[in-house]
């Protein structure tokens, strides 16, 4: 059953309640609403299409097959119920690559959803460590600054350039 968490109207109060949910709970409607906002664009250069409802279909299937063969994959986040973006751990080669990818009205979310993953990531003996890759286009890199990320290089990633980040003490 999926449930229509589309409203985010006050979810980025401090306190919201931070909850993880597998996609598959999600609308589909909510996520190709969420991926569908021009905003979103600015920041993923992998997004060069418009999403539609079998984009979204398939990337829900994608993210549910990485739970199935590595325990472990992408959530939908929600705040006081609503859905507010998705993100997760994904394993690249040996390394676990968390992301984190949100609507524009949910944006100051995005460190209290952190912490709460990478609590979850410490909990989990399968992940010594954590990476991330942003867009050069990404400016603002003080949360990854408070979480103890370093910047270990760049690196192609399906044709775009990305900034390779590492926590070590997750």
């Amino acid at each position: 059953m999926t449930a229509p968490v589309t409203n985010t109207a006050a979810v980025k109060r401090p306190g919201a309640a931070i909850d993880f949910v597998r996609l598959t709970a999600i609308a589909p409607e909510a996520i190709l609403d969420h991926m569908s906002d021009p905003r979103m664009a600015e920041h993923m250069p992998l997004l060069s299409e418009p999403w539609t409802p079998e984009t979204v279909a398939g990337f829900v299937a994608a993210k549910e097959a990485c739970w199935q063969r590595d325990g472990l994959g992408h959530w939908a986040f929600l705040a006081d119920g609503r859905y507010v973006g998705w993100g997760g751990f994904q394993k690249e080669g040996e390394e676990w690559d968390f992301g984190l990818v949100l609507r524009p009205d949910a944006f100051g979310l995005g460190m209290a959803i952190a912490r709460k993953a990478l609590a979850f990531a410490r909990d989990d003996g399968r992940i010594p460590f954590v990476t991330f890759l942003l867009p050069p286009s990404r400016r603002h890199l003080g949360a990854l600054a408070r979480l103890g990320a370093v910047e270990i290089g760049q690196i192609d990633y399906a044709g775009e350039r990305f900034r390779k980040f590492r926590l070590d003490r997750i």
